[in-house]
This record gives C-alpha cells, structure tokens and sequence, in this order.
C-alpha cells in the first residue's frame, strides 16, 4: 500500500554540495519527504526518510534568512528548508511532527477531520465564517499583543474569538462557539501564535481551542 501523501508545496531548499538555496516542489508523505526539481517532475530528486529523524523549528543556522526549518536523518543528514511567510512553515512543521510522533508510536497519520470529531453541523460554512471574522468594520480585531517579553504582531485571544462569535449570533453558548473556534484551528483558518495555545494545538489527538485571555491566536492568509 502507498504511503499516504500529507503535505505538499513549494519550499526552498538548501543544497547539500554546493549551499545554494534553490525552490523544489516538497511531498511529505508517512514515513518520507520528496523533493522534486518542479512539480510536473515523475521521479524525486531526493527522498529524506523520517524514522528515527528529528525537526528544529525555527532554524537559526544562517543568520538574516529566516523561516528555515531543519530534518536530521538518524544518519545525522542535515536537510534544511526555508518558506515564504511564518503561517506555511508552521503548517508544514506541524504536519512533520505529526508524522514523526506517529512512527515513534507505530500509528498511521491520519488526519483531523474537524466533521467527525467535533460533529459540525453539516450547514457550518468555516470559509464565510472566515471571511466575517476578518471583516475590517465588525470583524475580530487584530492587535499587537505582548506576552512574555515577545511582541505578537496581528493577533487576538482565544477569549474574544469565543466572545466574537455568541455576540455575533454565529454559536448560541460558549461551548458551540468554541467548537466552531476549534474547527477553524483545524481546518487552518486560525493558527496559534503564542506557547499556551500552540501546547493547546499540539497536544494528544485532536488540537484544543482555548478559551482564555492569554492564549494568542492569529488569521492564515488566504
């Protein structure tokens, strides 16, 4: 049987011989990462094996170039990749370590349907619901928020997600408005910004929503 494709996307990716960093098409699959030339390409110019590897996000090896990400091969390979803005390289690292944590726990990657595990009424439509809470007039307001000595550029929290949503009419409680908020996270229109709610998105098999005031959030560009 094939391994199930994950993820795939153009990324820049570091050379192995000369340095020189250069776009390839990316498939990351179970247990793999392909790197093709171009995407119409048929055969990989690489293949980096995920047993035994490890991730390092963000990557600070090389200065002024930033949003680069690491994969070390248990051979100690370093392959090293770079995306374009901040919201790919954190789909792309999440979806890595989710792969990773699920060859160490010998599971197949299977992954969240925000329809069955939260159970969304089949009449949610999370692209309109997208699109009202970027509204500039009377959508979620995006601010600059600092936490722990960092400074959050273009954020809001978990709380006036929740909060966003029951005032809007969009959910009739607090627990409705917060499997709604939860089913955006999953589905990539929210992402999590600071460590409370990123711990919250990672962690056991199904990401959580928080519904607090110091639980940072922001909008994927789309």
């Amino acid at each position: 049987m094939e391994p199930q494709e994950i993820r795939e996307g153009y990324l820049v990716k570091k050379g192995t011989v000369l340095n020189t960093w250069k776009p390839v098409w990316v498939v990351l699959s179970e247990d793999a990462v392909e790197f093709y030339k171009k995407k119409t390409d048929r055969s990989p110019k690489g293949m980096i094996p995920l047993k035994g590897a490890t991730l390092l996000s963000p990557c600070q090896d090389f200065g002024k170039r930033l949003l680069v990400f690491k994969i070390t091969t248990d051979k100690k390979h370093d392959h090293f990749f770079q995306a374009s803005h901040v919201e790919e390289r954190e789909l792309w690292v999440k979806d890595i370590k989710r792969a990773l944590t699920c060859i160490q726990g010998g599971k197949k990657f299977a992954r969240k349907s925000t329809r069955r595990s939260i159970r969304l009424p089949e009449t949610v439509n999370l692209c309109e619901l997208y699109s009202l809470m970027k509204d500039q007039d009377d959508g979620v307001r995006e601010l600059v928020l600092e936490q722990e000595k960092r400074v959050f550029n273009h954020c809001f929290t978990g709380a006036t997600v929740v909060e966003w949503l029951v005032e809007k009419g969009k959910a009739r409680n607090q627990p409705e408005a917060l499997m709604l908020a939860t089913g955006l996270m999953n589905e990539g229109f929210l992402l999590p910004a600071g460590d409370l709610s990123k711990d919250g998105a990672g962690g056991g098999e199904q990401s959580t929503f928080l519904d607090e005031t110091n639980a940072l959030y922001y909008f994927v560009s789309r």
